[in-house]
């Protein structure tokens, strides 16, 4: 958290705390945050048991997940990007037919994935309406 800070700079928040509180007041103000980190670091560590206790082995397992992979950018390339090894994707063979119709002959993959081949002579399909 405070890794870009050196001591130069250290040096100079508690010079300007020195100025600000006076010499009189910062010995109490520092004993003050250092009960409150104190009851802080208490607190959580209170929440902390009670989520062991209430969870018990679950809590341990919910300590080694990795939070970063449900991040909605990551999520989304891993699903577009994942690899599908149960369907091969075969661009054709010597016999015509396609690698998506010889494995929906198989079986192994849905109508609404299959493709037709389109004569190149006539222009794709076009949706006015949705441009």
């Amino acid at each position: 958290m405070f890794n870009s800070i050196g001591w130069g700079e250290i040096v100079v928040l508690a010079l300007a705390a020195l100025f600000i509180f006076g010499p009189e007041r910062l010995p109490s103000l520092a004993k003050d945050a250092a009960t409150g980190l104190k009851k802080a670091r208490e607190a959580i560590t209170g929440v902390r048991g009670q989520l062991h206790d209430s969870l018990g082995d679950d809590f341990d397992h919910l300590r080694d997940i990795d939070l970063r992979q449900y991040h909605p950018k990551t999520f989304i390339r891993q699903q577009l990007l994942a690899d599908d090894d149960d369907v091969p994707v075969r661009r054709g063979s010597a016999t015509g037919t396609t690698g998506a119709t010889a494995a929906a002959a198989a079986g192994r993959v849905r109508p609404s994935q299959m493709t037709r081949a389109r004569d190149s002579a006539t222009p794709p399909p076009f949706d006015a309406d949705a441009t």
